[in-house]
Protein backbone atom coordinates (compact mmCIF):
# COMPACT_ATOMS: atom_id res chain seq x y z
CA UNK A 1 0.00 0.00 0.00
CA UNK A 2 1.29 3.14 -1.31
CA UNK A 3 0.99 6.07 1.91
CA UNK A 4 0.91 9.80 1.61
CA UNK A 5 1.23 11.23 4.57
CA UNK A 6 -1.11 14.59 3.26
CA UNK A 7 -3.93 12.04 2.81
CA UNK A 8 -3.79 11.51 6.50
CA UNK A 9 -4.45 14.86 7.31
CA UNK A 10 -7.09 15.89 9.52
CA UNK A 11 -7.21 19.15 8.08
CA UNK A 12 -7.47 17.54 4.38
CA UNK A 13 -10.46 15.44 5.30
CA UNK A 14 -12.21 17.88 6.64
CA UNK A 15 -11.72 20.03 3.43
CA UNK A 16 -12.81 17.09 1.65
CA UNK A 17 -15.70 16.46 3.60
CA UNK A 18 -17.11 19.82 3.30
CA UNK A 19 -16.70 19.23 -0.62
CA UNK A 20 -18.28 16.45 -0.50
CA UNK A 21 -21.42 17.40 1.35
CA UNK A 22 -21.42 20.57 -0.70
CA UNK A 23 -21.48 18.28 -3.97
CA UNK A 24 -24.18 15.84 -2.87
CA UNK A 25 -26.11 18.47 -1.13
CA UNK A 26 -28.57 16.11 0.49
CA UNK A 27 -28.22 13.68 -2.89
CA UNK A 28 -28.54 9.95 -1.67
CA UNK A 29 -25.39 8.01 -2.77
CA UNK A 30 -24.61 4.22 -2.14
CA UNK A 31 -21.61 3.40 -3.08
CA UNK A 32 -19.72 -0.08 -2.93
CA UNK A 33 -16.25 -0.92 -2.44
CA UNK A 34 -15.02 -3.79 -3.80
CA UNK A 35 -11.69 -4.19 -2.23
CA UNK A 36 -10.66 -6.01 1.70
CA UNK A 37 -8.22 -3.39 2.20
CA UNK A 38 -11.09 -0.68 1.47
CA UNK A 39 -13.53 -2.61 4.19
CA UNK A 40 -11.20 -2.74 6.66
CA UNK A 41 -9.98 0.94 5.80
CA UNK A 42 -13.67 2.83 6.09
CA UNK A 43 -14.18 1.33 9.42
CA UNK A 44 -10.86 1.59 11.04
CA UNK A 45 -10.42 5.30 10.14
CA UNK A 46 -13.82 6.65 11.38
CA UNK A 47 -15.20 7.15 8.42
CA UNK A 48 -17.87 4.89 8.57
CA UNK A 49 -19.30 7.44 11.55
CA UNK A 50 -18.28 10.71 9.66
CA UNK A 51 -20.36 10.18 6.32
CA UNK A 52 -23.47 12.15 6.22
CA UNK A 53 -26.55 9.91 6.59
CA UNK A 54 -27.23 10.13 2.75
CA UNK A 55 -24.47 8.37 2.19
CA UNK A 56 -24.75 4.38 2.49
CA UNK A 57 -21.69 2.34 2.10
CA UNK A 58 -21.93 -0.79 0.62
CA UNK A 59 -19.29 -3.53 1.13
CA UNK A 60 -18.99 -5.81 -2.10
CA UNK A 61 -16.98 -9.11 -3.01
CA UNK A 62 -13.53 -7.64 -2.27
CA UNK A 63 -11.98 -10.26 -0.04
CA UNK A 64 -10.76 -12.77 -1.69
CA UNK A 65 -11.08 -15.31 1.09
CA UNK A 66 -14.84 -14.68 1.33
CA UNK A 67 -15.33 -15.54 -2.22
CA UNK A 68 -14.25 -18.78 -2.32
CA UNK A 69 -16.93 -20.84 -2.83
CA UNK A 70 -18.05 -23.61 -0.18
CA UNK A 71 -17.58 -26.43 -3.17
CA UNK A 72 -13.66 -24.65 -3.42
CA UNK A 73 -13.00 -24.92 0.02
CA UNK A 74 -14.01 -28.71 0.03
CA UNK A 75 -11.50 -29.46 -2.55
CA UNK A 76 -9.02 -28.12 -0.86
CA UNK A 77 -9.50 -29.92 2.14
CA UNK A 78 -9.96 -33.16 0.38
CA UNK A 79 -6.23 -32.81 -1.01
CA UNK A 80 -4.81 -31.15 2.15
CA UNK A 81 -6.07 -35.21 3.31
CA UNK A 82 -4.40 -37.26 1.03
CA UNK A 83 -1.10 -38.65 2.61
CA UNK A 84 1.64 -37.83 -0.02
CA UNK A 85 0.34 -34.16 -0.10
CA UNK A 86 1.40 -31.23 1.87
CA UNK A 87 -0.56 -28.19 1.32
CA UNK A 88 0.88 -24.71 1.70
CA UNK A 89 -1.06 -21.91 2.27
CA UNK A 90 -1.47 -18.25 3.52
CA UNK A 91 -2.43 -18.26 7.12
CA UNK A 92 -5.88 -16.67 6.82
CA UNK A 93 -7.24 -19.65 5.06
CA UNK A 94 -6.55 -21.74 7.82
CA UNK A 95 -10.01 -21.03 9.66
CA UNK A 96 -12.24 -20.69 6.85
CA UNK A 97 -15.05 -23.71 7.55
CA UNK A 98 -15.88 -26.23 4.74
CA UNK A 99 -19.38 -27.77 4.42
CA UNK A 100 -19.20 -30.18 7.55
CA UNK A 101 -17.87 -27.67 9.75
CA UNK A 102 -14.24 -28.39 9.63
CA UNK A 103 -11.28 -26.37 8.55
CA UNK A 104 -7.79 -26.87 7.42
CA UNK A 105 -7.12 -26.03 11.39
CA UNK A 106 -8.86 -29.22 11.62
CA UNK A 107 -7.36 -31.44 9.20
CA UNK A 108 -3.83 -30.48 10.38
CA UNK A 109 -5.20 -31.14 14.38
CA UNK A 110 -5.68 -34.60 12.60
CA UNK A 111 -2.64 -35.26 11.12
CA UNK A 112 -3.01 -33.52 7.74
CA UNK A 113 0.40 -31.83 6.27
CA UNK A 114 -0.43 -28.14 6.41
CA UNK A 115 2.37 -25.39 5.84
CA UNK A 116 1.43 -21.42 6.02
CA UNK A 117 3.22 -19.84 4.00
CA UNK A 118 3.97 -15.96 3.28
CA UNK A 119 4.16 -16.17 -0.26
CA UNK A 120 4.10 -18.76 -3.57
CA UNK A 121 7.98 -19.00 -3.46
CA UNK A 122 7.73 -20.14 0.05
CA UNK A 123 5.87 -22.88 -1.25
CA UNK A 124 8.62 -23.62 -4.16
CA UNK A 125 10.98 -23.96 -1.63
CA UNK A 126 8.57 -26.04 0.27
CA UNK A 127 8.61 -28.85 -2.98
CA UNK A 128 12.33 -28.41 -3.10
CA UNK A 129 13.13 -29.54 0.43
CA UNK A 130 10.14 -32.33 0.83
CA UNK A 131 10.94 -34.19 -2.63
CA UNK A 132 9.27 -37.54 -1.23
CA UNK A 133 5.53 -35.36 -1.38
CA UNK A 134 3.52 -32.87 -3.80
CA UNK A 135 3.39 -30.03 -2.81
CA UNK A 136 -0.41 -28.51 -3.37
CA UNK A 137 -0.40 -24.08 -3.14
CA UNK A 138 -4.45 -22.97 -3.89
CA UNK A 139 -3.99 -20.00 -5.63
CA UNK A 140 -6.61 -17.29 -4.02
CA UNK A 141 -7.29 -14.18 -4.66
CA UNK A 142 -7.83 -11.86 -7.47
CA UNK A 143 -5.74 -9.96 -10.08
CA UNK A 144 -3.28 -8.93 -7.68
CA UNK A 145 -1.85 -12.42 -6.89
CA UNK A 146 -2.23 -14.38 -9.90
CA UNK A 147 0.81 -12.95 -11.33
CA UNK A 148 2.91 -14.37 -8.55
CA UNK A 149 1.47 -17.55 -8.62
CA UNK A 150 2.41 -17.56 -12.50
CA UNK A 151 6.18 -16.55 -11.04
CA UNK A 152 6.02 -19.60 -8.73
CA UNK A 153 4.98 -21.82 -11.61
CA UNK A 154 7.41 -21.11 -13.76
CA UNK A 155 10.53 -20.88 -11.17
CA UNK A 156 8.69 -24.44 -10.29
CA UNK A 157 9.38 -24.98 -13.80
CA UNK A 158 12.86 -23.85 -13.89
CA UNK A 159 14.13 -26.00 -11.05
CA UNK A 160 12.38 -29.00 -12.46
CA UNK A 161 10.34 -29.53 -9.78
CA UNK A 162 7.77 -32.10 -10.78
CA UNK A 163 6.29 -32.20 -7.17
CA UNK A 164 4.70 -29.02 -7.03
CA UNK A 165 1.08 -27.83 -8.26
CA UNK A 166 -1.27 -24.72 -8.10
CA UNK A 167 -4.82 -25.55 -7.77
CA UNK A 168 -6.04 -22.43 -9.66
CA UNK A 169 -9.10 -20.94 -7.79
CA UNK A 170 -8.24 -17.06 -8.13
CA UNK A 171 -11.25 -14.81 -9.10
CA UNK A 172 -11.38 -12.15 -11.93
CA UNK A 173 -13.18 -8.56 -10.30
CA UNK A 174 -14.39 -6.50 -13.75
CA UNK A 175 -17.02 -10.03 -14.47
CA UNK A 176 -18.12 -9.96 -10.74
CA UNK A 177 -19.20 -6.32 -11.17
CA UNK A 178 -20.96 -7.13 -14.19
CA UNK A 179 -22.17 -9.69 -12.20
CA UNK A 180 -23.47 -7.36 -9.69
CA UNK A 181 -25.04 -4.35 -12.22
CA UNK A 182 -27.08 -7.34 -14.06
CA UNK A 183 -28.45 -8.03 -10.19
CA UNK A 184 -28.88 -5.25 -9.05
CA UNK A 185 -32.72 -4.33 -10.81
CA UNK A 186 -33.94 -7.61 -8.49
CA UNK A 187 -31.86 -7.14 -5.19
CA UNK A 188 -31.84 -4.59 -2.62
CA UNK A 189 -28.63 -3.15 -3.30
CA UNK A 190 -29.21 -0.51 -5.99
CA UNK A 191 -25.43 0.88 -6.68
CA UNK A 192 -24.63 4.27 -7.27
CA UNK A 193 -21.11 4.15 -8.14
CA UNK A 194 -17.79 1.90 -7.24
CA UNK A 195 -14.94 2.70 -5.34
CA UNK A 196 -12.79 0.11 -7.23
CA UNK A 197 -9.83 -1.89 -5.87
CA UNK A 198 -6.41 0.13 -6.03
CA UNK A 199 -4.42 -3.15 -5.27
CA UNK A 200 -5.80 -4.70 -8.82
CA UNK A 201 -6.20 -1.53 -10.57
CA UNK A 202 -1.96 -1.49 -10.23
CA UNK A 203 -2.22 -4.66 -12.83
CA UNK A 204 -5.04 -4.21 -14.80
CA UNK A 205 -5.21 -0.58 -15.07
CA UNK A 206 -8.41 1.46 -15.60
CA UNK A 207 -9.76 0.14 -18.99
CA UNK A 208 -11.29 -3.32 -17.94
CA UNK A 209 -13.94 -0.89 -15.40
CA UNK A 210 -14.99 0.86 -19.05
CA UNK A 211 -18.29 -0.83 -19.14
CA UNK A 212 -19.30 0.25 -15.80
CA UNK A 213 -19.73 4.03 -17.01
CA UNK A 214 -20.29 3.17 -20.79
CA UNK A 215 -22.57 0.36 -20.66
CA UNK A 216 -24.64 0.89 -16.93
CA UNK A 217 -23.91 4.43 -16.62
CA UNK A 218 -22.28 4.15 -13.51
CA UNK A 219 -19.46 6.21 -11.66
CA UNK A 220 -16.60 4.35 -10.59
CA UNK A 221 -13.16 5.80 -9.28
CA UNK A 222 -10.26 3.48 -8.23
CA UNK A 223 -9.35 5.04 -4.62
CA UNK A 224 -6.21 5.05 -2.35
CA UNK A 225 -6.66 3.71 1.24
CA UNK A 226 -6.01 6.67 3.57
CA UNK A 227 -9.03 8.14 4.83
CA UNK A 228 -8.43 11.11 2.59
CA UNK A 229 -7.88 9.20 -0.67
CA UNK A 230 -11.27 7.60 -0.37
CA UNK A 231 -13.09 10.97 0.64
CA UNK A 232 -11.34 12.26 -2.79
CA UNK A 233 -13.01 9.10 -4.70
CA UNK A 234 -16.15 10.13 -2.93
CA UNK A 235 -16.22 13.29 -4.44
CA UNK A 236 -15.33 12.45 -8.12
CA UNK A 237 -18.52 10.15 -7.20
CA UNK A 238 -20.49 13.04 -6.68
CA UNK A 239 -19.64 14.97 -9.14
CA UNK A 240 -19.86 12.54 -11.54
CA UNK A 241 -23.50 11.68 -10.58
CA UNK A 242 -24.15 15.12 -10.67
CA UNK A 243 -23.22 16.38 -13.77
CA UNK A 244 -24.82 13.09 -15.29
CA UNK A 245 -21.68 12.61 -16.26
CA UNK A 246 -20.14 9.00 -15.38
CA UNK A 247 -16.57 7.64 -15.90
CA UNK A 248 -13.86 6.00 -14.41
CA UNK A 249 -11.19 7.73 -12.82
CA UNK A 250 -8.00 7.06 -11.21
CA UNK A 251 -7.72 8.90 -7.63
CA UNK A 252 -4.60 6.97 -6.69
CA UNK A 253 -2.20 7.96 -9.37
CA UNK A 254 0.63 7.76 -6.88
CA UNK A 255 0.22 3.70 -6.79
CA UNK A 256 -2.16 2.80 -10.04
CA UNK A 257 -0.52 3.81 -13.76
CA UNK A 258 -3.87 4.35 -16.20
CA UNK A 259 -2.67 1.41 -18.34
CA UNK A 260 -1.75 -1.00 -15.29
CA UNK A 261 1.28 -3.32 -15.49
CA UNK A 262 1.70 -4.42 -18.68
CA UNK A 263 4.66 -7.06 -17.54
CA UNK A 264 2.14 -8.61 -14.92
CA UNK A 265 -0.68 -8.70 -16.93
CA UNK A 266 1.75 -10.42 -19.75
CA UNK A 267 2.76 -13.30 -17.29
CA UNK A 268 -0.64 -14.06 -15.73
CA UNK A 269 -1.49 -14.49 -19.18
CA UNK A 270 1.03 -16.48 -20.26
CA UNK A 271 0.09 -19.25 -17.29
CA UNK A 272 -3.31 -18.65 -17.01
CA UNK A 273 -6.80 -18.54 -19.46
CA UNK A 274 -10.26 -17.34 -18.52
CA UNK A 275 -12.64 -19.63 -17.49
CA UNK A 276 -16.10 -19.44 -15.59
CA UNK A 277 -15.82 -20.02 -11.87
CA UNK A 278 -17.82 -20.13 -8.88
CA UNK A 279 -18.46 -17.37 -6.21
CA UNK A 280 -20.08 -17.48 -2.46
CA UNK A 281 -23.51 -16.33 -2.89
CA UNK A 282 -23.06 -15.11 -6.67
CA UNK A 283 -22.98 -18.86 -7.95
CA UNK A 284 -21.19 -19.29 -11.47
CA UNK A 285 -19.88 -16.22 -13.08
CA UNK A 286 -18.63 -16.44 -16.81
CA UNK A 287 -14.94 -16.07 -17.26
CA UNK A 288 -14.78 -14.87 -13.55
CA UNK A 289 -11.73 -17.35 -13.01
CA UNK A 290 -8.02 -18.01 -14.08
CA UNK A 291 -7.59 -21.63 -14.83
CA UNK A 292 -3.77 -23.22 -15.71
CA UNK A 293 -3.20 -23.26 -19.55
CA UNK A 294 -2.98 -26.83 -21.25
CA UNK A 295 1.24 -26.56 -21.01
CA UNK A 296 0.66 -26.70 -17.88
CA UNK A 297 -1.70 -29.21 -16.87
CA UNK A 298 1.01 -31.23 -15.50
CA UNK A 299 1.40 -28.57 -12.49
CA UNK A 300 -2.53 -28.39 -12.24
CA UNK A 301 -3.00 -30.00 -8.79
CA UNK A 302 -7.48 -30.31 -10.02
CA UNK A 303 -5.83 -32.60 -12.69
CA UNK A 304 -3.00 -34.79 -11.59
CA UNK A 305 -5.48 -35.97 -9.04
CA UNK A 306 -7.93 -36.04 -10.63
CA UNK A 307 -10.34 -34.11 -8.63
CA UNK A 308 -14.17 -33.22 -8.94
CA UNK A 309 -16.44 -30.43 -7.98
CA UNK A 310 -19.00 -31.37 -5.65
CA UNK A 311 -21.57 -28.26 -5.26
CA UNK A 312 -22.57 -27.80 -1.36
CA UNK A 313 -24.60 -25.31 0.32
CA UNK A 314 -23.82 -22.66 2.50
CA UNK A 315 -24.24 -23.13 6.26
CA UNK A 316 -26.99 -22.88 7.33
CA UNK A 317 -28.14 -19.36 8.46
CA UNK A 318 -24.96 -18.28 6.86
CA UNK A 319 -25.59 -14.98 5.12
CA UNK A 320 -21.98 -14.27 3.75
CA UNK A 321 -23.52 -14.48 0.27
CA UNK A 322 -26.14 -11.52 1.08
CA UNK A 323 -23.05 -9.57 2.61
CA UNK A 324 -20.87 -10.27 -0.21
CA UNK A 325 -23.67 -8.47 -2.81
CA UNK A 326 -23.90 -5.73 -0.44
CA UNK A 327 -27.69 -7.08 0.28
CA UNK A 328 -27.53 -6.65 4.08
CA UNK A 329 -24.99 -5.66 6.65
CA UNK A 330 -23.37 -8.01 8.33
CA UNK A 331 -25.62 -7.19 11.49
CA UNK A 332 -28.53 -8.06 9.69
CA UNK A 333 -27.01 -11.81 9.57
CA UNK A 334 -28.89 -14.10 12.14
CA UNK A 335 -26.03 -15.29 13.33
CA UNK A 336 -23.97 -12.25 13.31
CA UNK A 337 -22.01 -12.17 16.91
CA UNK A 338 -24.44 -14.89 18.34
CA UNK A 339 -23.21 -18.49 16.63
CA UNK A 340 -20.81 -16.82 14.25
CA UNK A 341 -17.82 -14.66 16.12
CA UNK A 342 -14.58 -14.31 15.03
CA UNK A 343 -13.62 -17.06 17.50
CA UNK A 344 -16.34 -19.47 16.24
CA UNK A 345 -16.80 -18.53 12.70
CA UNK A 346 -19.41 -20.52 10.55
CA UNK A 347 -18.82 -18.40 7.48
CA UNK A 348 -15.39 -16.78 5.85
CA UNK A 349 -16.28 -13.19 6.26
CA UNK A 350 -16.11 -13.47 9.77
CA UNK A 351 -12.64 -15.37 9.38
CA UNK A 352 -10.96 -12.87 7.40
CA UNK A 353 -8.91 -9.67 8.46
CA UNK A 354 -10.51 -8.55 5.12
CA UNK A 355 -14.08 -9.84 5.68
CA UNK A 356 -17.08 -7.30 6.17
CA UNK A 357 -18.25 -9.12 9.14
CA UNK A 358 -14.75 -9.10 10.89
CA UNK A 359 -14.80 -5.62 10.34
CA UNK A 360 -18.00 -4.95 11.97
CA UNK A 361 -17.37 -6.64 14.60
CA UNK A 362 -14.01 -5.03 15.77
CA UNK A 363 -14.99 -1.44 14.58
CA UNK A 364 -18.47 -1.19 14.17
CA UNK A 365 -20.90 0.32 16.84
CA UNK A 366 -23.99 -2.25 16.75
CA UNK A 367 -26.48 -3.76 19.10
Amino acid sequence: MFTEPAFQDPKLCRTLLARLNHVLDGRALRFMEVCGTHTVAIFQSGLATLLPPFITHLSGPGCPVCVTHDTEIALILDLAGREDVILATFGDMLRVPGPDGKSLKHARAEGARIEIVYSPLDAVNLADKNPDAVVVFPGIGFETTAPTVAAALLTARQKKLNNFSVLSLHKLVPPALRALLADTPNSEAHIDAFLLPGHVSTVIGLAPYGFLAEQHHVPAVVGGFEAGDILLALCLMGEQLRDNKPTVRNAYPRAVNDSGNPRARALMEQVFMPVDALWRGMGNIPESGLALRPEYADMDAAKRFQTTLVEYPPPKGCRCGDVLKGRISPPACPLFDKKCTPASPVGPCMVSTEGSCAAWHKYAEHE
